[in-house]
């Protein structure tokens, strides 16, 4: 980028966010001076001011690389350090300025867009009341929080960082006094040198149970509070100035969902007592956060008995209570005289809390005996009039039970069809006979066989294990079990033949999740179901319950299978196949997302992906993953979390109406051969690339894939089965994580110039860029990904690798897709249509560089093989924390 562009960048930046910027900076500065003395600081200075010159010139390219060449390895050390810690800064400086752009949004008064107010005049207006009630009656919306690592910040830099940015909130807060912003500024000062002195990279892999523990912070600091608010938000929409004083309109339809500590799809650290603990740790959680709201909602219910009758209803269920629970009733009454609304609600959270300590004579038996006892409480004020109270706080209550329950997310259990195969072989079952699997899943075992490998028994409990949570959180709480790599309609049948083995005849919730991942996989994917739902056992179970079902759609897998270009039109295709399919036989189908945080892993706005999904295949149900670095960015904080969920439910009301799908429907007919075309000439490159010979030693070599296990991210291994040789193996994490930092992104663009480039028609690409969705959220998701790379930097990288003809390959298909990019969406130059994001990468890109070249140079060393076992350790550590500082730069991993 040329200085003047930098220039024309820096002075779009809104003047609080420059502010904070510079501030950041210059105390980092300070404590770099205070930790190493001012020589470290001029080092990065003109480290600094040399990256930003390399972009204009070769010249300046070759001055950087001589001073990053020049560093001893303490010094390469601190550098990269400063950088790394830098981007965290400037990170949490963007963060505060989403926040304040939302409240200047809500000071407007208007609905912003993309919110559930303007979803719900948008639907009034054009469909009318009807429609609407129907389609929230029918709406769910859930997303299912995983362990995937690609959260590189160790959670000791994610709490500096937040006590940072509330001393910044403070430095910036024009109603504080130059007392208090003095106070803020050193208290800033401090929690930056906190952040410089904690280490980067972590010393330990977590486990399972502390990944858990990781997503419960986002929990309990988030989305407890979040999910009411959004609620509210939506009443509003609904009501207006009713919202509070009548009975909500608002459903309840956010429903959370969770992989961690149930995902044991190549990860030997997750066991069946991991899942029960899991779900353990999951409800202390919840009960811990019902009981503190309850309290303190009944602490606030000081309304007089004559002054606000209670029902009849209320005062029969405090004489029950005070027969069963005298002493307790008694100490409410001294401490509530005349109260009962508030003796009732501080009663309903010393029940709560008994429930979590497992006092059976205090404890609820479910989540819906404690909603029956607060909607008495809600009844009885309302009859009394105090409507304002009964439709309030107690109402944001009612909401969370309703969302979390006892148990706060559903755990769901993935396995590999290939592990149940290896099961069944054991036990002389043929893995591939549908039939005979469905009999057993259906009837039952000849004879109580038992598995003698630890994969067997493993298996086995870990069904017990499913039913075991079943019998203390409620069926709710772990029935879902995701079978990855679905090929058959076997691999489905194998987890129910499996239950009855590990049961008996003993009660077991079991919903059997196909997950579809790669290409051929997709394109079965109706004929798989097909023969599933045509065993004897599973008609049966359609027949006799809800005539539903669920499946799972794999980005990831599919993206590093044929690439992003025909992984995107393969899943559109297979779900408008899948739709139709479910029509035909009359099943409520639910499709599961499962994209990625990255580009190339089906990542992106999520609002956008939505209402480019194919017609039908949304209809008031949105189900997808949310993975890693994804979780924090839009769940950190709470005004952040409530406008992600509000995007994603308004886009999902939106998505669901017939216009929408009638506009979706009618642009994919129109460019169905385009997207064919496409399609194929890019699946072509894409595969042509990765199935060359020598490719998979030529991507380790160039990149750091095999050392971004010494990270410690997750408790998974990178690789399934324990391998170490090709790609077929290697997980899509860390195959998009090695290639941003290559500083090439591939996943996220690679075959898509040659796809445009097959199409000897501008204009018709054009057209379909306007009027079809998702093949304007490909490119545009695509220009994302082809921004944040650098062919400089990126054939620095694939030099490494000592091969000529796989480097310009790359390269020219790098420059052929920015090429054609750009002359389909009519734009002059990357992202000039997203003019926030444009002017943030283009600031940040220059010191990406400095990291990039940092890592280049360890890795470079590292490729060479004549290093010093103590150098080695060095120039690893280096690279680790280059890795860390290039992922918070580009501000996504895998």
């Amino acid at each position: 980028m040329a200085a003047e562009d930098r220039s024309d960048a820096r002075a779009e930046m809104p003047a609080a966010l420059r502010r904070d910027v510079r501030l950041l900076g210059e105390l980092l500065g300070t404590v770099i001076t205070e930790a190493h003395g001012r020589a470290v600081l001029d080092d990065v200075e003109r480290l600094r001011h040399a990256v930003i010159e390399a972009r204009s010139t070769p010249a300046a390219r070759e001055h950087a690389l001589r001073l990053v060449a020049d560093y001893d390895l303490d010094r390469a050390e601190q550098v990269a350090h400063a950088f790394t810690v830098y981007f965290h800064l400037v990170n949490l400086a963007e963060e505060r300025q989403r926040l304040r752009a939302l409240r200047e949004r809500d000071l407007e008064g208007a609905p912003p867009p993309e919110s559930l107010a303007a979803a719900a005049a948008s639907l009034s207006d054009r469909r009318g009341g009807a429609t609407l009630e129907q389609l929230l009656a029918g709406l769910v919306v859930q997303p299912v929080l995983t362990a995937h690592p690609t959260e590189a910040r160790r959670r000791a830099v994610v709490s500096a960082l937040a006590r940072a940015g509330e001393q910044l909130d403070r430095v910036g807060d024009p109603a504080a006094g130059a007392a208090e912003r003095d106070d803020a500024r050193r208290r800033l000062l401090e929690e930056i040198t906190v952040l410089w002195r904690t280490a980067q990279v972590r010393a330990t892999r977590p486990g399972p149970l502390d990944e858990v523990r990781t997503a419960m912070a986002v929990f309990d600091e988030t989305l407890f509070r979040v999910v009411p608010a959004v609620y509210r938000a939506l009443d509003v929409a609904l009501l207006g100035a009713e919202s509070g004083r009548r009975p909500p309109a608002a459903p309840a339809y956010l429903r959370l969902g969770s992989w961690i500590g149930g995902d044991r799809d190549g990860n030997p650290s997750v066991t069946a007592a991991t899942t029960r603990e899991a779900v353990a740790v999951q409800s202390e959680h919840v009960l811990r956060a019902l009981e503190a709201a309850a309290t303190r909602i009944g602490r606030t219910l000081t309304l007089d008995a004559g002054l606000t009758p209670p029902s009849a209803e209320l005062l029969a269920g405090l004489e029950n209570d005070a027969a069963a629970h005298t002493a307790l009733l008694a100490d409410l009454a001294v401490t509530s005289p005349g109260e009962p609304h508030r003796q009732k609600l501080l009663l309903i959270a010393a029940r709560v809390a008994a429930t979590r300590t497992r006092d059976a004579d205090l404890a609820y038996s479910d989540p819906a005996e404690l909603l029956t006892e607060l909607r008495v409480v809600q009844s009885s004020l309302a009859a009394a009039d105090a409507v304002r109270v009964a439709y309030g706080e107690v109402q944001h209550l009612i909401w969370q039970v309703q969302t979390f329950g006892f148990h706060l997310a559903e755990l769901e259990v993935r396995q590999h069809s290939g592990v149940h195969a290896e099961v069944l072989t054991e036990l002389g079952v043929d893995p591939t006979d549908a039939v005979t699997l469905d009999r057993l899943g259906s009837v039952g075992w000849p004879d109580r066989t038992v598995p003698r490998s630890d994969s067997g028994v493993e298996a086995l409990a870990t069904l017990r294990a499913m039913a075991a949570v079943q019998g203390r959180y409620g069926p709710l709480a772990c029935r879902r079990y995701v079978v990855s790599f679905s090929r058959t309609a076997a691999d489905l049948a194998a987890v129910s033949a499996l239950g009855r083995l590990a049961m008996g005849d003993r009660p077991l919730a079991l919903d059997v999740v196909p997950l579809f991942e790669t290409m051929a996989d997709l394109r079965h994917a109706v004929d798989v179901l097909e023969t599933y739902v045509g065993l004897p056992g599973v008609a049966q179970r359609l027949r006799s319950g809800p005539r539903r079902l669920e499946v799972m759609l794999g980005y990831s897998d599919s993206a590093k299978d044929v690439g992003p270009v025909s992984a995107a039109l393969a899943l559109y295709d297979t779900q408008a196949a899948l739709v139709e399919w479910a029509r035909r036989h009359d099943i409520e189908l639910t499709l599961f997302h499962g994209r990625g945080g990255a580009l190339g892993r089906g990542g992106g706005p999520a609002n956008r992906a939505v209402l480019s999904q194919a017609p039908g295949s949304v209809a008031g149900r949105f189900k997808v993953t949310e993975q890693g670095e994804v979780i924090f960015a839009r769940y950190g904080h709470r005004a952040i979390a409530q406008r992600h969920l509000e995007q994603v439910s308004a886009a999902v009301l939106l998505g669901s109406t017939p216009a929408v799908e009638e506009r979706t429907t009618a642009a994919a007919r129109r460019y169905a051969g385009l997207a064919e075309r496409i399609s194929t000439a890019a699946r072509v490159a894409y595969r042509s690339l990765v199935e060359a010979d020598g490719f998979a030693e030529f991507v380790t070599r160039v990149s750091p894939l095999e050392e971004l296990g010494g990270l410690r991210i997750g408790s998974r291994p990178a690789r399934r089965g324990g391998g170490a040789g090709g790609l077929a193996d290697l997980r899509a994490i860390p195959w998009v994580f090695a290639w941003a930092q290559t500083r090439c992104n591939l996943p996220g663009w690679f075959g898509l110039g040659s796809g445009l480039a097959a199409v000897d028609d501008d204009a018709l690409l054009r057209a379909a860029y306007r009027e079809w969705p998702l093949f304007a959220v490909l490119l545009d998701n695509a220009e994302m990904s082809l921004a944040k790379a650098d062919p400089f930097i990126a054939g620095r990288y694939l030099a490494l690798g000592d091969r000529p003809d796989l480097t310009a390959r790359i390269l020219e298909e790098l420059r052929l897709t920015t090429e054609r990019v750009l002359a389909v969406t009519g734009h002059r130059r990357l992202l000039e249509n997203r003019r926030v994001l444009s002017w943030a990468v283009a600031l940040r890109n220059p010191y990406v560089d400095a990291l990039s070249l940092l890592q280049l140079r360890a890795l470079t060393a590292l490729r060479a093989g004549s290093v010093e076992p103590a150098s080695r350790d060095r120039l690893e550590a280096l690279m680790l924390l280059t890795v860390n500082g290039v992922a918070a730069g580009l501000q996504n991993t895998g």
